[in-house]
Parts: structure tokens; sequence; C-alpha cells
């Protein structure tokens, strides 16, 4: 598997204030979207790219809203300031993945190959289309956006040999 060191994962953003004492809505991507605060430290990413390291962030459901409690700010120009920043934690801060399960950051960078051994690049990045995931392999200027479908489209993944096999058309 590639080295984790320094990579980070996305896992949500701030949305807005919630009420006057500087708690911020939060959107999470993690399952159950809650899960966010367990993984710590956060690393800040403002819409600048200025980015900042917070750790005892602390935080809860309130009806449709995640709203987080930052230890630094205290009012809701704080956090309206705060809007469209990205939220970020190492890769090391998760924990590992369970046996055939892993997370989409790991695919990143490995090598997609065919069932007959077509080279289709690397995996640039993964998306969800809500019917399902999708893999998008890059080979310079030509970018493959295969359905992560197991075992239908995606045959296999061998992060010791950095390869993900696909029973994809070539030409498609």
């Amino acid at each position: 598997m590639k080295d984790d060191q320094g990579r980070r994962i996305l896992l949500g953003r701030v949305t807005g204030a919630f009420g006057v004492r500087g708690e911020a809505k939060l959107e999470s991507w993690t399952e159950p979207r809650n899960a966010i605060f367990r993984y710590q430290p956060w690393i800040l990413r403002d819409a600048q790219g200025n980015e900042r390291e917070l750790r005892g962030v602390r935080g809860k459901e309130s009806g449709k809203n995640l709203v987080a409690h930052f230890p630094d700010v205290a009012d809701r120009d704080a956090v309206e300031a705060m809007r469209g920043t990205e939220i970020y934690v190492p890769r090391s801060a998760l924990p590992p993945p369970q046996p055939g399960e892993f997370y989409w950051v790991d695919l990143e960078g490995l090598r997609v190959v065919n069932v007959e051994g077509v080279d289709f690049g690397t995996v640039s990045h993964l998306f969800s289309t809500g019917a399902n995931d999708v893999l998008v392999a890059r080979d310079g200027e030509r970018e493959r956006m295969i359905p992560f479908v197991q075992p239908q489209y995606v045959t296999g993944v061998d992060f010791e040999a950095g390869v993900v096999t696909v029973d994809w058309d070539p030409e498609f």
C-alpha cells in the first residue's frame, strides 16, 4: 500500500453559523455523519488555501443539522467567515479498513488494467453518482469513467501490486 505520510482525507465542510454563540453547521461525508467528530485533528482549509490544525472540536446532531463547537471560535461572525472551509483529517487518523474494504484515497494512484491486460493509466479519483460510485482512470489526456461495481466491472484490487483490475472495454 502507498505511504500515508502527509495524506489527507476530505471529510466535510462548514456550511454556516448555527445560533449566536459561535457554533457552526457542518456538512459531513462520514457514515454516520456525526462520526466526523471521532477523527481529529482537523486541518481546516479556507477558500484562499490557508490551513490551520484544530483539536478538540465537539459536536452533535440537531434536527437536520450537524452542529460543531470550535474551541477557539466564540461568535457568529467568526463562524460566518469560515463558511465553505473544508475539513480534512490525516489519513492516519482513520481506522484501518476491514478486510475487503478500502478508502477511496487508498486507490488513488494505483494502475488500472483491464482483464485483457490493457493499461488504462492510474486512478485519478472516485466519485458517487447516487446510483453507484465511479472510478476515474486517467492515461495522459484520456479519461475513462468506470462504474465501481464489484465484481461486475471492478474485478480486483491488489494493493501489493498497486493494480486495480477492471472488466471494461478499452474503446469505451
